[in-house]
């Protein structure tokens, strides 16, 4: 197997495809991974491939990761096409593989290239806007009519409608709902006092959990806004801002923060921000309540499930399949200030008495279950590819 990404940086669709590739690993395949760029700048962050927590996991687990070496967003970025070195190198990752899988439609405009060995490829999409992909979704419609591209995983309900809405054919748009290691994503009382001591807040206030980068589909200034009316609600309440961007030294961020704030800045002081963190778990773990306020994009957003199997009770504004995710365990939202922080606060005061249903539901986002259902689909993908084709139809006789 191969695994083609654009690139490694922070986000929850590369968290989530590393995770299957580790999982598909642990199963007996052998997997690889080769990488359109070696470093990235997104959300005024700079983010080298061999920094990437996806990266160091894979590597530790035996998987090989290897990259074209380009850089996006950085002085000296590369050429827009493909160089004869770079095709080369991805020709010789497809040779050996029995089937591709791309993460999400990005690399085709590299797997689409003329020339390079014809392996079925599978993608991964993790949205629920593919119109906004600027020519990814052409890219998409090309490789499929080409077949190039034989099956599409979407991670929601809400991705397989959006894309089958872009006219990608319905017979090839596979649900596979997202899932997590329940061994690392569970409530731990340990980890929950651990960060609160370390940030000073105490082991009885309401906390509240945003980890999403610094993009404008978050929509953080609304998540700011809702921030400051829920702190002068709750003298108590402490806030908790994790994800690329979401640090000390990005200035768009403290511009929305002092707009957000603004005639109450001292309410800030228990606001967190803690930039990118390779421990999720003990994050969510120290929350009452994981909130998403994002506008548009999300398909199954990974923090909420996340931080629902840490115990979390989850919030969110209705995008994607944010409502099914939430419904029976937490509660949707308008996007608007006011409803959003009322909403934490019920939240933050059912956090005990909703443990039992999020416990109930751990099965339900089982990173088990979603590594057995990629293997399903890739076996009957490799299976499929090794059928020979079905002869011509005779030509007719003439007369």
């Amino acid at each position: 197997m191969l695994s083609v990404y654009d690139g490694f940086f922070s986000g929850g669709a590369r968290i989530l495809h590393s995770d299957v590739v580790l999982g598909l690993q642990e199963g007996g395949q052998h997997h690889r991974v080769l990488s359109v760029h070696g470093e990235v700048l997104r959300e005024a962050t700079r983010q080298a491939m061999q920094d990437d927590a996806c990266y160091r996991s894979l590597t530790a687990a035996g998987v090989e990761v290897g990259t074209l070496g380009r850089t996006s967003g950085l002085p000296g970025a590369g050429p827009a096409g493909f160089t004869g070195p770079e095709l080369a190198t991805t020709a010789r990752a497809m040779a050996a593989a029995d089937v591709v899988l791309s993460l999400k439609e990005q690399p085709l405009a590299l797997l689409n290239q003329a020339g390079l060995p014809r392996r079925p490829v599978i993608v991964s999409l993790h949205r629920s806007d593919p119109e906004n992909q600027g020519g990814a979704l052409d890219e998409l419609k090309a490789a499929i009519a080409d077949g190039t591209v034989v099956a599409c995983v979407c991670c929601a309900e809400s991705t397989r409608a959006a894309y089958a809405a872009a006219a990608i054919p319905p017979e090839v748009l596979h649900v596979i709902p997202n899932g997590v290691d329940l061994l690392r994503f569970r409530p731990d009382p340990v980890r929950r006092i651990r960060l609160r001591e370390s940030l000073g807040i105490p082991h009885s206030a309401p906390v509240v959990v945003f980890a999403a980068r610094y993009d404008a589909m978050k929509n953080v200034p609304l998540f700011l806004r809702a921030a400051r009316a829920w702190l002068r609600q709750e003298p108590a309440g402490h806030v908790l801002v994790c994800g690329a961007g979401m640090s000390v030294g990005q200035p768009g961020l403290h511009a929305d923060i002092d707009a957000a704030f603004g005639t109450d800045p001292a309410l800030a002081d228990r606001l967190h921000l803690l930039g990118v963190r390779r421990d999720m778990e003990t994050v969510y773990a120290a929350g009452d309540v994981v909130a998403l306020t994002s506008a548009w994009g999300e398909a199954a957003p990974l923090c909420l499930i996340e931080g629902m199997m840490c115990g979390a009770v989850p919030v969110a504004t209705e995008v994607g399949d944010s409502a099914a995710i939430v419904a029976g365990h937490g509660f949707l939202t308008p996007p608007d200030p006011g409803a959003i922080a009322r909403a934490w606060s019920d939240a933050a005061a059912a956090h005990a008495g909703l443990a039992p249903v999020l416990e109930h539901s751990r099965e339900r986002f089982s990173r088990t279950r979603m590594i057995a259902a990629y293997g399903a689909l890739i076996d009957r993908v490799h299976t499929e590819s090794l059928r020979p084709p079905l002869p011509e139809p005779p030509l007719p006789e003439p007369l």
